[in-house]
């Protein structure tokens, strides 16, 4: 496993050092809009940062550092990265409606592009023309999806407003540096070849789907880029310990040594975001139950992986109760092999101890609430928390 997903240790100030350190590692950060208990994209950082200033990418963003694009779905990319992507602005859109009003309504995108061009950054907000309607692609007007379309050309580039998750558009030449925009353009073979080798990087070992997921590209075309690279001696094919297909690994890589660590993970951290890696890697099935009704769900709405030591040991299903500034714990799962004395106190002790840092870097400072938690691990975190409640005089 790479040390991409290896939290380090918190450093005593993070700052956008920590974060560029953080990309250089990962290379990407999906952006997710559910909010019950922090976004998505926030969670990879407090994993192998600890606590920080919560607005440390909208500082990266507005400093140029950082911009948006569909990599592993929506996500935060270094801004130096854009050429890797022109290949992909250059084709067409993968859904049908910003594709479809590019063909049938080019002089609109073109009124939106000037628009944008002349007045400055823009929300879909601003450029409303009438009310919505029902539509086929999310209930989107014509407007919005001409801003998609744009935004995934690469004619505009996009960065997200804090106060309330919108995209706000500017015309690329303006959002980005001089040297980004006026980088050469590689070949979409070399972007390949770029993209493979970063992501056989970042996972530290994985299959073809594994490596094809990590950016969401053609796996005929990564298999062309793991050839290529496999023939250049920059990576090399390893046979992994109960794998049933080869894997790849970055040539001259060796293994970390298993470092005394622990994190709470996104459902949408490199580490567990392609399903049957986590699942091959770590025995560990997981799959996000937000869409699942209430009754179906398993171990929860959203639940959050807990590694320690490098294992997948247990899941905690999590809220943020912002209006009584408190930690809401709805289950915590302890996996069946870790389910073992004296494991199960360690993992219990180590997962109230992350709890807490997270309550305290998410301001909940009414602390960790284990009262009505439901699971395994449940009934060991309430003993734990009643013992460091304040005894009465």
């Amino acid at each position: 496993m790479s040390h991409s997903v290896v939290p380090a240790p918190t450093p005593s100030r993070v700052d956008r050092r920590h974060l560029r350190a953080v990309m250089g590692q990962m290379g990407v950060i999906q952006i997710d809009s559910v909010n019950v208990l922090v976004r998505s994209q926030e969670l990879p950082l407090f994993a192998r940062l600890g606590p920080h200033r919560r607005d440390l990418i909208d500082r990266a963003t507005a400093a140029g550092d950082l911009i948006e694009y569909w990599v592993h779905e929506a996500s935060h990319i270094p801004a130096t990265d854009h050429p890797l992507w022109r290949w992909r602005m250059a084709s067409p859109h993968r859904w049908s409606g910003p594709r479809s009003v590019a063909e049938r309504a080019p002089q609109l995108v073109e009124n939106v592009y000037r628009r944008v061009r002349d007045d400055g950054p823009v929300t879909v907000g601003d450029l409303r023309t009438r009310p919505r309607r029902g539509g086929s692609w999310w209930d989107w007007d014509d407007t919005k999806a001409a801003l998609e379309h744009l935004f995934w050309c690469g004619r505009l580039t996009a960065r997200r407003r804090p106060r309330d998750f919108a995209r706000v558009y500017d015309i690329t030449e303006r959002a980005l540096p001089d040297a980004v925009v006026n980088a050469p353009t590689p070949s979409r073979a070399d972007a390949h070849r770029e993209l493979v080798r970063r992501a056989v990087g970042h996972l530290g070992v994985g299959t073809l789907d594994d490596i094809a997921d990590y950016h969401r590209l053609r796996t005929v075309e990564v298999r062309d880029a793991i050839a290529d690279l496999v023939s250049s001696g920059e990576i090399t094919p390893v046979q992994v310990e109960n794998w049933d297909r080869i894997a790849y690994c970055s040539s001259g890589v060796t293994v970390p040594r298993k470092k005394r660590a622990r994190a709470l993970l996104s459902p949408f951290d490199p580490v567990v975001w392609h399903r049957p890696r986590a699942e091959r890697l770590f025995d560990f099935s997981y799959r996000l139950e937000i869409y699942t009704p209430a009754p179906r769900r398993r171990f929860g709405y959203y639940v959050l992986p807990f590694l320690l030591d490098g294992e997948l040991v247990g899941r905690v299903d999590l809220k943020a109760d912002r209006a009584n500034r408190r930690l809401l714990v709805r289950a915590a799962w302890i996996e069946a092999m870790h389910d073992v004395a004296p494991r199960r106190d360690e993992i219990a002790a180590e997962l109230l101890a992350e709890l807490e840092s997270m309550a305290q870097w998410l301001e909940l400072d009414e602390g960790v609430d284990v009262a009505e938690a439901v699971g395994d691990l449940a009934d060991r975190l309430r003993v734990r928390v009643a013992a460091r409640a304040p005894k009465p005089t």
